[in-house]
């Protein structure tokens, strides 16, 4: 390892020491520590991944929001979600910058959907997912087609759930599986007895970018799938076993400069 490879590798870590904190900040994580199951964690952790855009406060008074209109036991409310939970929905108002109520109420079918034919999201996505593979890309296609495929009648949805197969970064998917595979301070760990954490990809937001530039881990500029390719591959130098391990201390020093 070159020399400047060992000083950047001392500074990640470091950096991870002092981030990777319980309740640290005001991340949109620590919403999950009040829900009650695995199953209800798993549900809300990828709506709350989904709408994870914008700043702090914002994102957090959503899921505010959504925790008072659905209460804590997000898997059963999503399993028994209808007619009445939409019309519920409409009279809220979930809009929320970008995007509509409607593709709130799509988000929680599409949901629903998955938790009926495979029992939960962790299901949906190990339909797609071989060890043998890289990294995770295969899966998070197969994943985002099935959730995709039964929603019309909206132009925005798919900013809540990217097509995986576009090359766009799509962060906040990575976003939620850092949170379902890794087990650490900050992430629960719910699927890592079956999803290797080496084969995760950065989820690369504004911030990440423009440490990971600061820092010179990456020569590409144009920030999308290639890109957290890249830069995960790099973090590997460092921890080949757990390259994504350094995404929250990277995203929350970029959030403090």
């Amino acid at each position: 390892m070159r020399i400047t490879d060992i000083k950047t590798k001392r500074i990640l870590n470091s950096l991870y020491t002092k981030y990777n904190i319980k309740e640290s900040s005001k991340d949109p994580v620590w919403n999950l520590n009040v829900l009650p199951s695995d199953s209800d964690i798993e549900i809300a952790a990828f709506i709350i991944s989904c709408y994870s855009y914008g700043n702090v406060t914002q994102i957090n008074s959503f899921v505010s929001k959504v925790f008072e209109f659905a209460g804590y036991g997000l898997h059963d409310f999503v399993r028994k979600f209808g007619k009445t939970g939409r019309g519920s929905a409409e009279k809220v108002n979930f809009a929320y910058r970008f995007n509509t109520t409607m593709d709130f109420i799509l988000l929680l079918e599409a949901i629903k959907r998955t938790v009926r034919e495979y029992g939960s999201l962790k299901n949906l996505f190990l339909e797609g997912y071989d060890r043998s593979h890289s990294n995770i890309i295969p899966a998070l296609e197969k994943f985002t087609k099935y959730l995709r495929g039964s929603v019309t009648g909206s132009k925005t949805f798919g900013y809540l759930v990217p097509d995986a197969s576009d090359g766009s970064a799509c962060k906040r998917l990575n976003l939620f599986l850092r949170w379902m595979v890794r087990k650490d301070n900050v992430d629960y760990g719910l699927w890592s007895g079956e999803i290797d954490k080496s084969k995760l990809l950065m989820p690369v937001d504004i911030h990440v970018y423009r440490q990971s530039q600061k820092l010179k881990l990456v020569k590409r500029k144009t920030c999308d799938l290639k890109y957290a390719v890249e830069l995960t591959e790099k973090l590997k130098e460092f921890d080949p076993d757990d390259p994504v391990k350094y995404d929250f201390a990277l995203c929350h020093l970029g959030m403090e400069a």
